[in-house]
């Protein structure tokens, strides 16, 4: 099966992997950084904040 990613990463992942990953933000700079942080901020609202309030509301018609 074939994995389907976006053409951003495969030229991040080729920068990173000849330079390193200072050399990754030498040259895309801030843009890697905040490409990280919304990843993180997305899959953590989801895991943290979406499912334990979805568990809940579905728990609580139960009682």
């Amino acid at each position: 099966m074939s994995f389907q990613r976006p053409g951003f990463i495969d030229e991040w992942l080729k920068i990173y992997r000849d330079g390193g990953l200072f050399h990754l933000l030498k040259v895309r700079g801030w843009t890697v950084v905040i490409a990280f942080f919304l990843f993180y901020l997305v899959r953590d609202s989801v895991l943290y904040i979406l499912v334990p309030y979805l568990a809940y509301s579905n728990l609580s018609s139960c009682f």
